[in-house]
């Protein structure tokens, strides 16, 4: 076959470190437009970024040829520098280790683009623990609930 074909749709979800608030409404829109700029950078497309003032949520169409694990090093890594290169937060900004990836077929798309894009009334109703922990279990991920998160000093 002379071409390939792909059409790999995931959520990535990752959290502020100990799940501090500091995504304010100053920097937020900064912050989402590096993040959706980052992924795309790597040949994946960006379909929709957004997010509370404790975690992110990501909806891309993965390359086939970048892994998860070198998408999620960029993206986080570039953004940190650049919200602390730029003083978007008022303290020194950190991503928590690790992040969670669910696949999508392209007839749920339009639902997870919903889901992300309201966030902020999403999060009125369950804070992002209980988000989370849904996600892994709706995605039947095994997962020590003791090891989710990494708690304040």
């Amino acid at each position: 076959m002379s071409n390939t074909f792909h059409q790999i749709y995931i959520q990535a979800v990752f959290a502020v470190k100990y799940r501090e608030a500091q995504i304010t409404n100053d920097c937020k829109s900064k912050i989402l437009s590096v993040i959706g700029n980052l992924i795309n950078e790597t040949g994946c497309k960006t379909i929709i970024v957004n997010g509370t003032e404790d975690h992110v949520h990501c909806l891309l169409a993965l390359k086939p040829t970048i892994s998860v694990s070198d998408l999620m090093k960029a993206v986080k890594g570039k953004s940190s520098k650049y919200i602390n290169d730029h003083l978007l937060t008022k303290c020194k900004f950190e991503w928590q280790e690790g992040y969670g990836v669910f696949s999508y077929s392209k007839s749920h798309i339009d639902a997870v683009y919903k889901y992300i894009e309201n966030q902020e009334e999403h999060h009125k109703k369950q804070n992002f623990k209980e988000e989370y922990s849904s996600f892994l279990n709706k995605h039947n991920a095994k997962f020590d609930e003791r090891c989710l998160f990494e708690n304040l000093i």
